[in-house]
């Protein structure tokens, strides 16, 4: 895990919302078709319409948040599905409380 893009990608303040997000997604999110939180994750398009930013920008947003291996993308036929990554959330918080 490097320590430097894990600190990048918590910089935004909309990254750290959708990882909030992706914690409880089944609180967060309405139900989706196809696919259910725990096993699949969210789809993009519904972390798009929360958000309210484009469809790009959120693209963007978690490719770097996956990058940083704090989530995780499935694809499902045409659609990506997010989920938090529960191994690299856990290394971040080793990381906090050892050598922070």
């Amino acid at each position: 895990m490097d320590q430097v893009e894990v600190f990048k990608a918590l910089s935004n303040k909309t990254r750290l919302q959708i990882l909030n997000w992706l914690k409880t997604p089944a609180e967060s999110f309405p139900d989706q078709q196809n696919a259910d939180f725990e096993n699949v994750g969210v789809c993009v398009g519904q972390i798009q319409m929360k958000a309210g930013l484009s469809q790009s920008t959120i693209s963007e947003y978690l490719s770097i948040l996956q990058r940083a291996d704090l989530v995780s993308a499935t694809r499902v036929g045409q659609w990506t599905y997010y989920k938090r990554n529960k191994e690299g959330v856990e290394k971040l918080s080793k990381i906090i409380n050892s050598e922070l």
